[in-house]
Order: structure tokens, then sequence, then C-alpha cells
């Protein structure tokens, strides 16, 4: 085999396309390529972070520094700035991709990435928040001591910061927006829909709402929905005290409600508890 192996090397590497290669090893040797061209699958990001769960810390490591360029543009886009390695927001973002590695589930339907991303942004966002706070107090002193002119420049930074919070609250949105767009695709779903697809009642939501809620906390429910595309409907009669005719017109309002519950959607479920609680 190693000669076989010599000789398409040096038919290889005289310039021979591998088609005159073949010709001329014979088919013997075809195998024997094979073997050598054969890629290994790669393997999913998720698929890595099941792996790094159970225990692989020489792939944790490779992973953050394979994703370092990721966790650097997600920093920068919360920042609005250049980040360096040196930088104190890049050392956070770094630590909430590494939580993000260990604290996704497959069974939330977003992607690591996906996942990650909303960690790193809060994180980052926290830090900056706390960071402005402090600045605050300095400057609070500072105005005490220093009179007037210290006043002005601390109210014109509590409104700068207050602009910049409400920015990134904004651009938060969004982004939940559009992973929930994602999330909702997969069930045949679309977020411009749910308008219409929503019950026109108030109380009438609530109760789709609850059914929804029993979804989401009953595994083999929850399982079903997932790998079906539908409302275990058997069993939800068994679980509520709703129709199945009510369950079936309310169908798509019921699956989108226990993506939010079920998934990371920090704007989207303080909207249901709102109205759970109310």
């Amino acid at each position: 085999m190693i000669i076989y192996y010599n000789y398409i090397s040096e038919l290889i590497l005289e310039g021979l396309p591998i088609h005159s290669c073949y010709n001329k090893a014979g088919n013997e040797v075809k195998p024997l390529l094979s073997l050598l061209f054969l890629r290994q699958k790669k393997q999913t990001l998720e698929e890595t972070a099941l792996s790094i769960q159970a225990g692989d810390v020489k792939l944790l490591n490779s992973t953050i520094h394979k994703y370092k360029p990721f966790v650097k543009k997600t920093v920068s886009s919360v920042c609005k700035r250049y980040i360096d390695d040196s930088d104190d927001e890049f050392s956070i973002g770094l630590i909430a991709f590494n939580d993000a590695l260990y604290k996704y589930e497959k069974s939330k339907g977003a992607s690591v990435l996906a996942f990650a991303e909303v960690m790193i942004r809060r994180r980052v966002i926290d830090y900056i928040r706390q960071q402005a706070k402090h600045q605050n107090i300095s400057m609070e002193k500072g105005m005490l001591e220093d009179g007037e002119e210290n006043a002005q420049l601390t109210i014109e930074h509590t409104l700068s910061f207050e602009e910049y919070e409400r920015e990134q609250t904004a651009e938060a949105r969004r982004e939940e927006i559009m992973y929930y767009s994602l999330a909702l695709a997969e069930y045949g779903l679309q977020f411009e829909d749910l308008a219409d697809q929503a019950p026109k009642h108030e109380d009438a939501r609530v109760n789709a709402m609850k059914v929804a809620k029993v979804v989401a906390e009953n595994k083999e429910m929850l399982q079903y929905l997932q790998e079906k595309k539908r409302l275990p409907m058997k069993q939800l009669q068994q679980k509520v005290e709703v129709s199945r005719k009510t369950i079936e017109r309310n169908r798509k309002y019921i699956i989108a409600i226990v993506i939010i519950m079920i998934g990371d959607y920090i704007f989207l479920k303080d909207y249901i508890k709102g109205r759970l609680n109310g």
C-alpha cells in the first residue's frame, strides 16, 4: 500500500491530472485514493456544545479560540467602537460565550450562535450600565465639590447614557423579533401573521396562553410538538378544559406562545407574564 501511495504521490507531483493518475496506477489503487481524499464530516457548533457539556475541555478551549472574531464583532456592535483583546468588554464577551456553550439547550430551538449573541449582548450592556452608574456617583460627588460646571457635565452624561440605553433596548427588541421569526418559520408560521391568528378577545387570548403553558411544561407534549410541528390534540384535551374546536381554531397562536415560553425571549416573555398574572 505504501508503494501505491508513493507512486500516486509522484504522479500528482509531476503535474498529471487525477484521472491520468488513475489510469497509470490501475484500478487497484482506487480504494486507496478514496481513503486518501476522504473527508471527515464536520461537527456542527450545536454538536460541539453538547460535547463540551459532556466534559471535553480541550474542545472548549479550541472552540472559544476559533470564535473570538465572532465575540469581538458582537461586543463591538454593542459598544459602537473597535474592540481590542485587552478591553474589559471583550473579556466579558468571552465569558458569556463560554457560558452559552454550557447553557445551550437544543430543545429551545435557537442555534448556539444566536443564543450566544444574546448572552454576550446582555452581559456587555449590564457591564456598561454598572460602569455608568459608578461614573454618575463619582461625577455627582464632583458636582457638589466644584459647582455648576460639573453639574452641567453630569446632566449631559446622564442624558447621553439614557439615550444610549434606549437605543440598545430597541436594538435588542429588534434582534429578539428576528430570532423569534426564525423559530416560527420552523413551524410554518410568520410573525406578521400572528396579529390575524390571535384571538380577538382578551380572555380568549389568556385562555390560549394557559393552553400553551400546559404544552410547554409537559415534556411529552412538548417533544411531540417539536417533532411533529403540530399540537398533541388528544393529550391536550385530557389536560385542559377547552374544546377541541377552540384549540384547533387558535392552534397557530398557541404554538407561537409555546415557542416564546421555551425560548430565550426576554421582552416577549414579559408580555405573556403580564397577561397571565393580570
